[in-house]
């Protein structure tokens, strides 16, 4: 109740379970089985050692169209920003070069920036742009301006569609690094590939995101199969 009603803040240190059961004359079995459910509902966290924690409420990102970071923030009322953590020319590997519909080895802008909600790091983007196009984004305070708002407001490149791949990883030393993860912690790793008119690439990232602080959601339609559609047709004709 006291973190629903904004009481303890994310991050804030909950009592003991000696203080809990003197605060509310309970049971420790009681006291134990409210932090398990407390847990399961990812309100609150157990570090080892160290004691239990409030937890951010998890971020719902949905999956239904191409947006950016800082539309996603906006769209559940959270204040979006950026650390840009290098960008430089580099050689496009197999993956970057197919995803580019480049030559392996091909030079390319590679951006490397920290993604904030209200202050708290939630991913950590690599973007790969052609050439030409890299060295005009990076111009711009990418602190401040997204790559989606550059592209199409500045340089007059449409976004239309991306390709988009999820995968369920662990962190990386670099990753964990980024975004103040210990090394292994669960991450969702997303490759997209974004076309422009003519379905022409021309910006792929290798997005990571949190996996304690982000839920991806999408609605889904059925297609009727042929089974179904086999019946629906007969039916209609008899």
């Amino acid at each position: 109740m006291e973190i629903a009603q904004g009481e303890y803040r994310p991050g804030d240190q909950l009592l003991t379970e000696d203080e809990l059961v003197q605060r509310f004359q309970v049971s420790r079995i009681t006291v134990r089985r409210a932090i398990q459910n407390l847990v399961r509902r990812d309100l609150i966290e157990i570090r080892r050692g160290l004691g239990t924690f409030v937890l951010s409420p998890r971020i719902e990102a949905e999956l239904t169209k191409l947006t950016g970071f800082v539309e996603d923030m906006h769209a559940v009322g959270r204040k979006a920003t950026a650390r840009v953590v290098g960008q430089s020319v580099v050689a496009a590997s197999a993956r970057v070069a197919e995803r580019l519909q480049l030559t392996k080895g091909t030079k390319v802008m590679q951006i490397k920036r920290v993604r904030l909600a209200d202050d708290t790091p939630i991913s950590f983007d690599e973007t790969y742009l052609p050439l030409g196009l890299g060295k005009q984004v990076v111009r711009n305070d990418l602190r401040r301006r997204p790559i989606f708002t550059l592209l199409e407001e500045e340089y007059g490149v449409p976004l239309v569609e991306a390709d988009y791949e999820l995968e369920a990883v662990i962190a990386s030393e670099t990753v964990a690094d980024a975004l103040q993860v210990r090394v292994g912690s669960p991450i969702f790793q997303i490759e997209r590939t974004s076309m422009t008119s003519g379905n022409k690439p021309v910006d792929y990232e290798v997005l990571s995101y949190r996996g304690d602080l982000v839920r991806f959601v999408t609605r889904l339609h059925r297609r009727l199969g042929n089974a179904a559609g086999s019946r629906a047709l007969r039916s209609r004709t008899q």
